[in-house]
C-alpha cells in the first residue's frame, strides 16, 4: 500500500506487465482509487461480506490482519422491504458520516479507510429466486424473504452510500442452465438499458466526480454474438464513465480482446465465484485482475484450514500428506480438516512458515479444541489464516509474473500436479446456519440442528418447531416468472 494520495477524479489503472501476444493473458497491475490512499496491486482479491462484516472477524480485526484489497458487499444485505412501504429509511440510509471522506458504506460497516468497498445489488453466489426479473427491477434476497429492487431505488442507493466502486443492475437468471436465446435476448437489452439509466442518473445528478464513485460495467454469462450491441456501447458511448468491467463469464474476453482494444485498458473483477485455487489461476491466465473469493468463507465454516502455496513446493510429499488420485500418483490435499481427531495433541502451526496470527499464536490442537466445542474463536483463527494464504497466494502470483509469461504457465502447471483438484471434506459442525443465507433444496433435510427435544418423544423437537427451517425465514408466494 501507497501513502500517496491520489486527486485525480477517477480510479486510475496502470498495467505493469501484459503478454505482447493477446489481451487475455495474464499481466501486472496498480490500481489507485481517487482520493484515497489505497493502492491495489493486481492481481488481488476481495473478501466477502455478509451483512457488511467479513464473517467471524470484526472491523478491528480486519485492520490488523487481513491483507485483502478491499471487501464485496451486498445492497439486499442492508435492506428488508420494498421502499415505498418503509415507515422509516433503513438504518444504513442514515448513518452520519464524518467528512472527510465522507462514506456513508465505510462508516456503517465500520470498514478501515484501507479498505475498498465494493457494492452490487447481489451476494456471490445469489440465491436463486422463484420469480424472475422485469423490466425495471430485480428479485433480491432480503433477511425477510425475497423482494423486488427496481432501477432507480438501486440508483439512489449508490448515490447515498457512496461505494468506492458500483456495479450496475444486470439482469441474470436464477438458473445455473445456459438460458435460450429468446431470455438472452432480452438479458442484454435489459442490461444494456439499465447501465445506460445508471450513468445518465449519476451525469445528472453530477454524483460520479464529486463522491469518486468508481463503475465496474457487467458482462453478461451469454455469447458475445447475443451480447455485442451492449458491449459495442460500453467500448465507444459509455467508456469515458468506465473504472472496469465486472465479468461473469470469461469466454467472453477473446471476443472482446479481439474487437475493443480500449476496454483492454480497464481493470477486470471476475464475478464468477472459482470454486478453487486452480480456477482462480486459469482465470488470471485469462487476464482477470481482480476476484471475489466466496470459498473462502466456505472452507473455514467446514473446519479446514488451507496449507497450498504458489508456487508449489518442490520437495517430495510426504506420505501423510499425499492422496491418491487414481492415477498411480499422489497430490497434496488443498487444505486440511482441524476437526480431524488427528490434530487434537498436535503443537504445530496450521500451515509451516505461515506468519499470520493463527499459525503464529496458536496451534492446531487448540483450534481443534476450539472448533469441538464450537466456541467463535475457532472460526475466527480459521478465517484470519485462510485470508492470509490467499493474500500470500496471490502474492506469490504477483512475483512470479514479474519474472514473465512462461514462468508463471510453468508455475501453474506444476501447482496444478502437486495439489488436488478440489477441497476435502469437513468432517465437523459448521456454525449454526442463518435463513437469509442459506436456502434448502428439495428434499433437503434442515441444516440447524435442534438445540433441545422433548426426553424420550418421537415427534418434532420442540426447539426445531419453536425456530423452523432456516431456510423459511419468510413466507415465499411463487409467481410466475415474467422473464418467459
Amino acid at each position: 500500500m501507497s501513502d500517496e494520495i491520489h486527486d485525480q477524479a477517477v480510479m486510475t489503472f496502470e498495467v505493469l506487465k501484459a503478454a505482447v501476444r493477446d489481451g487475455v493473458a495474464a499481466r501486472l497491475g496498480k490500481l489507485a482509487l481517487a482520493g484515497r490512499k489505497t493502492v491495489i496491486d493486481t492481481p488481488n482479491f476481495f473478501a466477502g461480506t455478509s451483512r457488511g462484516v467479513v464473517p467471524h472477524i470484526t472491523p478491528d480485526n480486519v485492520s490488523k490482519h487481513l491483507h485483502a484489497g478491499g471487501a464485496y458487499m451486498a445492497l439486499e444485505d442492508f435492506i428488508e422491504r420494498p421502499q415505498q412501504y418503509y415507515t422509516r429509511k433503513p438504518p444504513i440510509f442514515d448513518t452520519p458520516t464524518p467528512l472527510p471522506p465522507g462514506k456513508p458504506l465505510h462508516s456503517f460497516t465500520a470498514m478501515p479507510p484501507s479498505i475498498t468497498t465494493v457494492l452490487a445489488a447481489r451476494r456471490i453466489p445469489a440465491v436463486p429466486a422463484p420469480m424472475g426479473n422485469s423490466n425495471n427491477s430485480i428479485s433480491i434476497f432480503t433477511s425477510v424473504g425475497f423482494q423486488v429492487l427496481t432501477t432507480k431505488e438501486y440508483h439512489n442507493a449508490v448515490e447515498a452510500l457512496k461505494p468506492d466502486i458500483a456495479i450496475p443492475l444486470a439482469d441474470l437468471t436464477n438458473h445455473s442452465t445456459a438460458p435460450n436465446t429468446k431470455r438472452a435476448l432480452r438479458m442484454a437489452d435489459r442490461t444494456d438499458q439499465w447501465v445506460k439509466e445508471f450513468f445518465d442518473e449519476l451525469d445528472t445528478q453530477d454524483v460520479l466526480n464529486p463522491s469518486k464513485i468508481s463503475t465496474f460495467a457487467p458482462i453478461l454469462p451469454i455469447d458475445y454474438s447475443i451480447q455485442w450491441e451492449y458491449i459495442e456501447r460500453l467500448a465507444e458511448d459509455l467508456f469515458p464513465h468506465l473504472a472496469g468491467l465486472a465479468v461473469y463469464d470469461l469466454d467472453v474476453l477473446p471476443d472482446i480482446a479481439d474487437k475493443y482494444a480500449n476496454l483492454l485498458t480497464l481493470p477486470r473483477l471476475s464475478l464468477s465465484a472459482p470454486a478453487t485455487p486452480h480456477h482462480i489461476l486459469r482465470q488470471i491466465g485469462l487476464g482477470i485482475d481482480l476476484f471475489t473469493i466466496p470459498f473462502i468463507n466456505t472452507v473455514s465454516d467446514s473446519g479446514l484450514a488451507l496449507t497450498f502455496t504458489f508456487p508449489s513446493p518442490s520437495s517430495q510429499l510426504e506420505p501423510a500428506d499425499a492422496q491418491p488420485n487414481g492415477t498411480g500418483t499422489s497430490l497434496k490435499p488443498l487444505g486440511m480438516d482441524l476437526s480431524c481427531p488427528s490434530n487434537q495433541i498436535s503443537l504445530a502451526p496450521l500451515l509451516e512458515n505461515c506468519t499470520c496470527y493463527a499459525c503464529t499464536n496458536h496451534h492446531k490442537a487448540y483450534i481443534h479444541h476450539l472448533l469441538n466445542a464450537r466456541e467463535m474463536l475457532g472460526w475466527t483463527l480459521l478465517q484470519i489464516h485462510n485470508h492470509a494464504v490467499i493474500s500470500q497466494f496471490f502474492a506469490s502470483i504477483r512475483e512470479t509474473l514479474s519474472l514473465g509469461q512462461e514462468a508463471f504457465e510453468a508455475a501453474v502447471e506444476k501447482f496444478t500436479l502437486t495439489y488436488e483438484p478440489d477441497f476435502p471434506a469437513g468432517t465437523g459442525e459448521k456454525p449454526r446456519a442463518r435463513g437469509y443465507h442459506y436456502k434448502s433444496g428439495a428434499g433437503e433435510g434442515k441444516r440447524n440442528k435442534p438445540g433441545w427435544s422433548k426426553l424420550g418423544g418421537d415427534e418434532t423437537p420442540a426447539a426445531e418447531k419453536e425456530n423452523g427451517n432456516p431456510a423459511d425465514v419468510a413466507p415465499v408466494t411463487v409467481a410466475a416468472d415474467v422473464n418467459a
